[in-house]
């Protein structure tokens, strides 16, 4: 089978593999389409501090089970399956408090064991969730970009009444906008940029007002706006500081960013104010979620994607999400 293989940082090759075996617990998955995320990029380039090489990555990825493990009903054989990238222990205090993305022996399908830019994949068969028909099958590797918003909002709950802001409009902050309007119903979503054709798909995605502080400050343009719940999709390490000075009292700050950068802020900027900050990383069972929201048609993922590669192409599709960040937002392999 053809894998895309990180043999060390920088080096990408379109690599023969062998057909993986599902061990007991496991299936097989024969991926149909997979989507790249800027953690593909970073463990291309030897940024990413958890990954392990020679890697096949991929942690959003679609197929048909096409072999199951020990202990797996063969009749899974053939269901359309969206796959949850979170591997986790089960035992452990995240774990038994329904947070395994955070497990202490945490693998990361992709990251810390083989991933999904491959014609196969294996992976545990609780991880492997059935796809209704609604959901098409070009689309269906987008369920994993949603769960980072999906995750990061259960902690804020958002309120129609709040006003939100987001930094950030990659794909990241895009997915938060579509979940904060079409499930969750809040009135007024701001989003805030430095390139104006990602602030244009903002408001394609739902956003009531984009800012660019290419130039102005973003504070100067709110004109006193203080926003009720903020997420950090841009990754920064000075925007909680400044996300601390904007916020009205007793207003929630949820993080995305992995940045090993320091940041500067007081506790009195959060205690003054009483702020609630939230952090999150990946998903902890947000699957179900999702797919339930896309089949309702609460969200539309197809508004994020702007570009479809063969597997074949694996190097220009990563150069493309890489370097062009005004025409490209979500770019999905095929295989085969």
């Amino acid at each position: 089978m053809k894998s895309v293989v990180i043999e060390q940082p920088g080096e990408l090759v379109l690599a023969d593999r062998p057909l993986p075996t599902p061990a007991a617990g496991e299936v097989r998955v024969k991926v149909q389409f997979a989507s790249i995320c800027g953690s593909d990029v970073h463990i291309w380039h030897g940024h990413n501090p958890f990954a392990k090489y020679p890697r096949v990555i991929g942690h959003e990825f679609f197929g048909l089970i096409d072999a199951v493990g020990d202990g797996v009903d063969a009749c899974r054989i053939g269901e359309r399956v969206a796959v949850d990238p979170v591997v986790s222990c089960g035992h452990c205090y995240p774990c038994s408090i329904g947070r395994p993305n955070v497990c202490k022996e945490l693998q990361v399908i992709g990251v810390h064991r083989d991933g999904g830019f491959s014609e196969f994949a294996v992976a545990p068969a609780k991880n492997a969730f059935r796809l209704p028909a609604a959901i098409p099958d070009k689309l269906a590797s987008m369920v994993e970009p949603f769960t980072i918003a999906a995750n990061i909002t259960a902690f804020l709950k958002p309120q129609p009444n709040d006003v939100a802001l987001i930094y950030g409009a990659g794909p990241m902050g895009l997915t938060a906008i579509q979940v904060l309007k079409g499930v969750y119903g809040v009135a007024q979503v701001l989003v805030v940029d430095r390139l104006p054709e990602r602030l244009a798909l903002a408001q394609e995605n739902g956003a009531d007002r984009v800012f660019n502080n290419s130039e102005i400050p973003l504070a100067a343009q709110l004109e006193g706006i203080q926003p009720t719940l903020i997420i950090d999709a841009a990754c920064h390490p000075s925007i909680l500081a400044e996300s601390a000075a904007l916020a009205s009292p007793a207003a929630r700050i949820g993080l995305l960013g992995f940045s090993g950068e320091p940041c500067s802020i007081t506790q009195q900027a959060l205690t003054s104010k009483e702020l609630s900050l939230f952090t999150s990383r990946l998903n902890s069972h947000r699957f179900p979620q999702v797919i339930e929201w896309m089949e309702k048609g609460l969200i539309q993922p197809e508004k994020l994607v702007t570009h479809y590669f063969p597997l074949a192409e694996i190097e220009r599709a990563m150069t493309l999400f890489e370097k062009d960040p005004r025409t490209c937002c979500k770019v999905i392999l095929q295989m085969g």
